[in-house]
């Protein structure tokens, strides 16, 4: 656990000083730092866009939206004294937040397609919404910060170091807090007995 907090504290500190150095400019920095936050905006990215049918295959587009919008604030990028990460998954929300915008928008088309749409049907996108609103409902019980925590662990599948990041938390506590969340929320789905 001393390890695993010792580890977290020297990513901390190698992201700070790459951060700082892309902001100066250095396009060396710039590539190493997209290189280490690519795949944590791309998990989000899918589980975020899992949600809506037919929209999962856009994630790898939108992490890369999120990628050209991070390159463009970054030299605007001011530290704060939050973690880094915070700052890259604020920009992923609400570009994930414009693609999902967009999938409530009709398209028209003068094409036909050329096969049938192998998509969820009527039924099944009913029940995903019923047991999505179910989870809803559940989330909304717990504490804020466990609220956040499940859908940055659960539902966005971050590790526990990236959750770490974003929360100021060392992997360690995200584990902890994480068994925590959950055994409330498996109280609560009991008491009203949804399980």
């Amino acid at each position: 656990m001393l390890a695993e907090r010792s580890g977290a504290r020297r990513h901390d500190t190698e992201l700070s000083q790459l951060t700082s150095l892309a902001v100066q400019g250095d396009h060396g920095a710039v590539d190493s730092l997209i290189r280490e936050v690519r795949p944590m905006v791309v998990r989000y990215c899918r589980a975020r866009l899992a949600r809506v049918s037919g929209y999962v295959h856009y994630s790898d587009d939108v992490a890369q939206e999120v990628c050209i919008a991070l390159l463009a604030a970054l030299p605007r990028y001011e530290d704060m004294g939050r973690p880094f990460a915070s700052f890259v998954f604020g920009i992923a929300a609400h570009k994930v937040a414009d693609a999902l915008r967009g999938s409530t928008r009709d398209v028209p088309t003068d094409a036909v397609p050329d096969h049938p749409d192998d998509g969820p049907g009527p039924e099944e996108a009913a029940v995903r919404t019923i047991e999505a609103e179910r989870a809803r409902a559940l989330l909304s019980e717990l504490p804020e910060q466990q609220r956040r925590l499940l859908v940055m662990r659960v539902i966005a599948g971050l590790s526990a170091d990236e959750t770490g990041h974003v929360l100021g938390m060392s992997a360690g506590a995200v584990r902890v807090a994480q068994h925590r969340a959950l055994a409330r929320l498996r109280k609560v789905a009991v008491a009203n007995r949804l399980i």
